[in-house]
């Protein structure tokens, strides 16, 4: 892994969210965009060289709104930037780390993307993220 790639945060209301975050952080959202297969909207901050994901649920079913439901608006992952997502999973699988997607899908902000379950990392979501290639 080779940096923290962003900390995602599920909120509400992504319009109050991103006004909130625009007024604590001093910059306005550089991107926003709708994962279909995840029913999320997102949108990302840059400060410095960090990087903010706010995570809005747009169907009830989807594992934001059921985050929202059972936890509240917070910290839902840790993302990590990788170069290679399949070894990686699979390192992470061969130490014993429960594999949420055996396969990497895309995701938000041009990345593939895959998640470790929380049980078996202290209670925290860990995401791995790589760029995404281009799509023809």
């Amino acid at each position: 892994m080779k940096k923290i790639e962003h900390i995602g945060i599920a909120v509400n209301d992504l319009e109050a969210s991103n006004n909130l975050f625009e007024k604590l952080l001093g910059v306005a959202p550089y991107k926003e965009e709708e994962v279909l297969s995840e029913g999320v909207k997102t949108s990302f901050f840059m400060t410095g060289p960090n990087k903010i994901e706010l995570l809005e649920a747009t169907h009830i079913d989807g594992p934001i709104a059921k985050f929202l439901a059972k936890k509240g608006e917070g910290v839902h992952h840790i993302a990590f930037a990788v170069d290679d997502i399949v070894a990686e999973l699979a390192r992470l699988k061969e130490e014993g780390f429960t594999i949420i997607n055996e396969v990497p899908k895309r995701g938000a902000d041009n990345k593939l993307v895959a998640f470790v379950h929380p049980k078996t990392t202290n209670g925290v979501l860990i995401e791995l993220c790589q760029e995404a290639p281009e799509e023809t």
